[in-house]
Protein backbone atom coordinates (compact mmCIF):
# COMPACT_ATOMS: atom_id res chain seq x y z
CA UNK A 1 0.00 0.00 0.00
CA UNK A 2 1.63 3.66 -0.78
CA UNK A 3 2.77 5.36 2.36
CA UNK A 4 0.31 7.98 3.65
CA UNK A 5 2.11 11.23 3.80
CA UNK A 6 3.89 12.70 6.34
CA UNK A 7 2.03 15.28 8.31
CA UNK A 8 3.72 18.55 8.86
CA UNK A 9 5.33 19.04 11.92
CA UNK A 10 3.47 21.66 13.79
CA UNK A 11 5.90 24.54 14.24
CA UNK A 12 4.98 28.04 15.46
CA UNK A 13 4.40 28.51 11.58
CA UNK A 14 2.34 25.70 11.48
CA UNK A 15 -0.41 26.13 14.42
CA UNK A 16 -0.19 29.97 14.27
CA UNK A 17 -0.03 31.06 11.08
CA UNK A 18 -1.79 34.26 10.21
CA UNK A 19 -5.12 33.28 8.29
CA UNK A 20 -7.28 36.12 5.89
CA UNK A 21 -10.77 35.58 4.82
CA UNK A 22 -14.12 35.67 6.66
CA UNK A 23 -14.61 33.47 9.71
CA UNK A 24 -15.86 30.06 10.03
CA UNK A 25 -17.96 29.59 12.61
CA UNK A 26 -18.36 26.61 15.07
CA UNK A 27 -21.86 25.45 16.10
CA UNK A 28 -23.47 25.43 20.07
CA UNK A 29 -21.91 23.78 22.09
CA UNK A 30 -18.34 22.80 20.49
CA UNK A 31 -15.31 24.38 21.27
CA UNK A 32 -13.09 26.09 18.32
CA UNK A 33 -10.29 28.89 18.95
CA UNK A 34 -12.87 31.52 17.90
CA UNK A 35 -10.46 34.05 16.40
CA UNK A 36 -8.14 31.33 14.45
CA UNK A 37 -10.66 30.13 12.38
CA UNK A 38 -10.35 32.84 9.43
CA UNK A 39 -9.04 31.77 6.06
CA UNK A 40 -9.05 28.23 6.91
CA UNK A 41 -9.40 25.23 4.22
CA UNK A 42 -12.98 24.71 3.85
CA UNK A 43 -12.14 21.01 4.92
CA UNK A 44 -10.90 22.01 7.96
CA UNK A 45 -13.41 25.36 8.53
CA UNK A 46 -16.03 23.81 9.57
CA UNK A 47 -14.17 21.07 11.75
CA UNK A 48 -16.11 20.83 16.09
CA UNK A 49 -14.82 18.95 18.54
CA UNK A 50 -17.09 18.16 21.48
CA UNK A 51 -14.98 17.29 25.03
CA UNK A 52 -16.32 13.65 26.05
CA UNK A 53 -16.61 12.85 29.72
CA UNK A 54 -16.98 16.89 30.09
CA UNK A 55 -18.61 16.89 33.42
CA UNK A 56 -15.77 14.47 34.89
CA UNK A 57 -12.98 16.74 33.64
CA UNK A 58 -15.22 19.99 35.20
CA UNK A 59 -14.98 18.00 38.71
CA UNK A 60 -11.48 17.61 38.73
CA UNK A 61 -11.02 20.87 37.28
CA UNK A 62 -12.91 22.05 40.39
CA UNK A 63 -10.37 20.31 42.36
CA UNK A 64 -7.40 21.12 40.06
CA UNK A 65 -6.60 18.67 38.21
CA UNK A 66 -3.34 16.81 38.88
CA UNK A 67 -1.37 14.45 36.08
CA UNK A 68 1.04 11.88 37.21
CA UNK A 69 4.15 11.79 35.30
CA UNK A 70 6.61 9.17 35.26
CA UNK A 71 10.01 8.15 33.95
CA UNK A 72 8.48 5.28 32.16
CA UNK A 73 5.80 7.62 31.02
CA UNK A 74 1.99 7.39 32.70
CA UNK A 75 -1.09 7.23 30.79
CA UNK A 76 -3.54 10.56 31.53
CA UNK A 77 -6.83 10.08 33.70
CA UNK A 78 -9.45 11.59 32.48
CA UNK A 79 -8.41 10.58 29.13
CA UNK A 80 -8.39 13.07 26.25
CA UNK A 81 -11.51 11.76 24.24
CA UNK A 82 -13.33 13.86 21.15
CA UNK A 83 -16.51 13.45 19.21
CA UNK A 84 -15.93 15.42 15.90
CA UNK A 85 -18.09 16.78 13.27
CA UNK A 86 -18.03 18.79 10.58
CA UNK A 87 -15.42 17.43 8.90
CA UNK A 88 -15.32 16.24 4.99
CA UNK A 89 -16.06 12.35 5.27
CA UNK A 90 -13.98 11.87 1.90
CA UNK A 91 -10.69 13.95 2.84
CA UNK A 92 -7.77 12.45 4.94
CA UNK A 93 -6.84 14.25 8.35
CA UNK A 94 -4.34 13.87 10.72
CA UNK A 95 -5.47 14.18 14.15
CA UNK A 96 -2.66 15.04 17.13
CA UNK A 97 -2.08 16.92 20.64
CA UNK A 98 0.44 18.53 22.16
CA UNK A 99 0.80 20.61 25.34
CA UNK A 100 1.76 23.78 26.22
CA UNK A 101 2.68 25.68 29.45
CA UNK A 102 0.06 27.81 31.08
CA UNK A 103 2.11 29.92 32.32
CA UNK A 104 6.30 30.81 32.99
CA UNK A 105 5.75 29.56 36.58
CA UNK A 106 6.76 26.60 38.81
CA UNK A 107 4.59 25.53 41.56
CA UNK A 108 4.72 23.78 45.16
CA UNK A 109 1.83 22.62 47.48
CA UNK A 110 0.85 23.83 50.77
CA UNK A 111 -0.97 21.39 52.31
CA UNK A 112 -1.84 23.72 55.44
CA UNK A 113 -4.18 25.48 52.99
CA UNK A 114 -4.53 22.96 50.17
CA UNK A 115 -3.94 24.87 47.60
CA UNK A 116 -0.97 25.58 44.95
CA UNK A 117 1.40 28.57 45.49
CA UNK A 118 3.93 29.77 42.90
CA UNK A 119 7.18 29.12 44.17
CA UNK A 120 9.78 30.79 41.21
CA UNK A 121 10.05 30.57 37.73
CA UNK A 122 9.31 27.96 35.27
CA UNK A 123 12.15 25.19 34.78
CA UNK A 124 13.50 25.22 31.10
CA UNK A 125 11.14 24.02 28.97
CA UNK A 126 10.93 20.71 27.94
CA UNK A 127 11.45 19.40 23.94
CA UNK A 128 8.12 20.66 22.86
CA UNK A 129 6.44 16.86 21.50
CA UNK A 130 3.19 16.29 19.44
CA UNK A 131 2.13 12.91 19.92
CA UNK A 132 -0.06 11.56 16.71
CA UNK A 133 -3.06 9.69 16.78
CA UNK A 134 -2.00 6.02 16.15
CA UNK A 135 -5.18 6.11 13.44
CA UNK A 136 -3.76 9.32 11.49
CA UNK A 137 -4.21 9.63 8.69
CA UNK A 138 -8.06 8.83 8.36
CA UNK A 139 -10.84 9.44 6.48
CA UNK A 140 -12.93 12.11 8.26
CA UNK A 141 -15.85 9.75 8.00
CA UNK A 142 -13.86 6.88 9.96
CA UNK A 143 -12.90 9.93 12.74
CA UNK A 144 -16.49 11.30 12.93
CA UNK A 145 -17.86 7.40 12.93
CA UNK A 146 -16.77 7.09 16.63
CA UNK A 147 -15.28 8.94 19.96
CA UNK A 148 -11.45 9.81 19.28
CA UNK A 149 -9.70 8.42 22.71
CA UNK A 150 -6.00 9.45 22.76
CA UNK A 151 -5.93 6.29 25.64
CA UNK A 152 -2.35 5.91 24.04
CA UNK A 153 -0.57 9.14 25.17
CA UNK A 154 1.62 8.91 28.07
CA UNK A 155 2.99 11.68 29.93
CA UNK A 156 7.01 11.65 31.14
CA UNK A 157 9.56 13.84 32.90
CA UNK A 158 12.16 12.14 31.56
CA UNK A 159 14.19 14.65 29.64
CA UNK A 160 15.69 12.25 27.62
CA UNK A 161 12.78 9.75 26.70
CA UNK A 162 12.95 8.49 23.50
CA UNK A 163 9.52 6.71 23.59
CA UNK A 164 8.12 9.41 21.92
CA UNK A 165 6.25 10.05 25.31
CA UNK A 166 5.23 13.93 25.87
CA UNK A 167 7.82 15.16 27.89
CA UNK A 168 6.74 17.39 30.79
CA UNK A 169 8.00 19.58 34.07
CA UNK A 170 6.82 18.64 36.83
CA UNK A 171 5.20 20.97 39.19
CA UNK A 172 4.06 22.97 36.70
CA UNK A 173 0.93 23.69 34.74
CA UNK A 174 -0.07 22.45 31.38
CA UNK A 175 -3.20 23.10 28.82
CA UNK A 176 -3.51 20.08 26.65
CA UNK A 177 -4.26 21.52 22.71
CA UNK A 178 -6.04 19.37 20.31
CA UNK A 179 -5.29 19.69 16.48
CA UNK A 180 -7.14 18.45 13.21
CA UNK A 181 -4.77 18.76 10.01
CA UNK A 182 -6.40 18.44 6.52
CA UNK A 183 -3.81 16.26 4.58
CA UNK A 184 -3.50 18.14 1.50
CA UNK A 185 -2.87 16.10 -1.73
CA UNK A 186 -1.52 19.68 -3.33
CA UNK A 187 2.51 19.12 -4.13
CA UNK A 188 3.01 22.82 -2.40
CA UNK A 189 1.09 21.74 0.28
CA UNK A 190 3.55 23.50 2.67
CA UNK A 191 2.49 26.62 1.48
CA UNK A 192 -0.86 26.35 2.56
CA UNK A 193 0.00 24.77 5.91
CA UNK A 194 -1.67 27.44 7.64
CA UNK A 195 -4.71 27.11 6.55
CA UNK A 196 -5.13 23.22 6.63
CA UNK A 197 -5.32 22.98 10.16
CA UNK A 198 -7.58 23.81 13.18
CA UNK A 199 -7.04 23.68 16.72
CA UNK A 200 -9.36 23.22 19.70
CA UNK A 201 -8.28 24.07 23.87
CA UNK A 202 -10.79 22.93 26.18
CA UNK A 203 -9.69 25.14 30.03
CA UNK A 204 -11.46 22.24 31.80
CA UNK A 205 -8.02 19.85 31.01
CA UNK A 206 -5.71 22.39 32.28
CA UNK A 207 -3.84 20.74 34.86
CA UNK A 208 -0.76 19.95 37.39
CA UNK A 209 2.39 17.50 36.14
CA UNK A 210 3.23 15.77 39.57
CA UNK A 211 5.75 12.65 40.16
CA UNK A 212 2.61 12.29 43.49
CA UNK A 213 -0.86 13.68 43.71
CA UNK A 214 -0.55 16.70 46.18
CA UNK A 215 -4.16 17.20 46.58
CA UNK A 216 -6.06 14.10 48.61
CA UNK A 217 -9.14 14.85 46.86
CA UNK A 218 -7.63 14.37 43.25
CA UNK A 219 -6.47 10.77 44.75
CA UNK A 220 -9.36 10.26 45.57
CA UNK A 221 -11.76 11.60 42.89
CA UNK A 222 -9.60 9.44 40.42
CA UNK A 223 -9.78 6.00 42.94
CA UNK A 224 -13.73 6.46 42.20
CA UNK A 225 -14.00 7.40 38.67
CA UNK A 226 -11.00 5.51 37.28
CA UNK A 227 -12.00 1.64 36.37
CA UNK A 228 -8.64 0.50 36.21
CA UNK A 229 -8.03 1.99 39.93
CA UNK A 230 -10.06 -0.85 41.16
CA UNK A 231 -8.15 -2.44 43.04
CA UNK A 232 -7.48 0.81 45.19
CA UNK A 233 -11.29 0.65 46.13
CA UNK A 234 -11.48 -3.29 47.19
CA UNK A 235 -8.02 -2.89 48.88
CA UNK A 236 -6.56 -5.56 46.65
CA UNK A 237 -3.18 -5.06 45.58
CA UNK A 238 -2.91 -2.76 42.20
CA UNK A 239 -4.11 -5.37 39.43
Amino acid sequence: SPTPPTPPHPSAAFLGGPGEGSPCGTGLGWAGEGPGTSGKNRRVCHAAARLEMGSLWEEFNRLGTEMIVTKAGRRMFPTFQVKLSGLDPLADYVLLMDFIPLDDKRYRYAFHSSSWLAAGRADPAAPGRVHFHPDSPAKGAQWMRQIVSFDKLKLTNNLLDDNGHIILNSMHRYQPRFHVVFVDPRRDSERFAHQNFKSFSFPETQFMAVTAYQNHRITQLKIASNPFAKGFRDGDPEP
